[in-house]
C-alpha cells in the first residue's frame, strides 16, 4: 500500500491537522509516513496545503507530483491540484463549499458537505474531522480505533471537552460514506 495524497485548503480549514493526522496514525499503526507542509502568505485565509505519504514500505521521498489521492476543502485547490491526481485516483471534495464537480472520467470524485456537518455540530473548526472521517471509511488506508485514541491523546487538560466533538464530527464523515 502507498498512498500520496494532497490535501488543500484556505489557511484556518484544518489542512495541516488532517495531514498531521494522517501521518500520527499511521506511525501508530506500524506504517512508514512522510507529511511536508506549505503554507501561502497568510495562516489563516492564505492558501494551504500539504502532502503525506503514507506507505507500508520505506519512503523514498516526501515529495511526489501525482497524488493517488486530492483531499480539496475549497474551490481554488480542486481547480490547482484535480489534473494531477493520477488516473484511478480519488478525489475529496468538500461540498458545503465546492459547488463545481469534478471534470475528469478516470478519477473517482467523494463529495462530503464538511462545512455543512460541521455546523450541524456547532462547530466549523471540525469540518476537517468530518473529511478526515469520509476519507479513512473510502480509502481504509487507517483504523478508526487510532485515529479516536489520537484525539483522546491530542487533547488533554482544558481541550479534553474537545474529544467528543471531533469524534462525533469523525464518525459523521464516515456516515457520508458508509450510508
Amino acid at each position: 500500500m502507498k498512498k500520496q495524497i494532497t490535501i488543500a485548503g484556505f489557511g484556518g480549514q484544518g489542512v495541516m491537522s488532517i495531514g498531521k493526522s494522517l501521518v500520527e496514525a499511521a506511525v501508530d499503526e506500524n506504517l512508514h509516513a512522510t507529511w511536508v507542509p506549505s503554507y501561502g502568505p497568510e495562516m489563516r485565509g492564505g492558501t494551504a496545503n500539504c502532502e503525506v505519504v503514507l506507505s507500508d514500505e520505506p519512503v523514498g521521498s516526501p515529495v511526489f507530483t501525482y497524488p493517488t489521492e486530492l483531499i480539496a476543502m475549497n474551490r481554488p485547490s480542486l481547480h490547482k491540484f484535480e489534473d494531477k491526481v493520477q488516473p484511478g485516483g480519488t478525489i475529496f471534495i468538500n461540498s458545503s463549499i465546492i459547488e463545481d464537480k469534478v471534470q475528469r472520467t478516470d478519477v473517482k470524485a467523494v463529495y462530503v458537505p464538511c462545512d455543512t456537518i460541521a455546523d450541524e455540530l456547532g462547530n466549523k473548526k471540525v469540518s476537517n474531522m468530518v473529511m478526515l472521517g469520509a476519507y479513512i471509511a473510502a480509502t481504509g488506508a487507517l483504523k478508526t480505533e487510532t485515529i479516536k485514541a489520537m484525539l483522546v491523546h491530542m487533547f488533554t487538560g482544558p481541550k479534553a471537552k474537545l474529544v467528543d466533538l471531533n469524534m462525533e464530527a469523525l464518525e459523521r464523515g464516515k456516515a457520508c460514506i458508509e450510508s
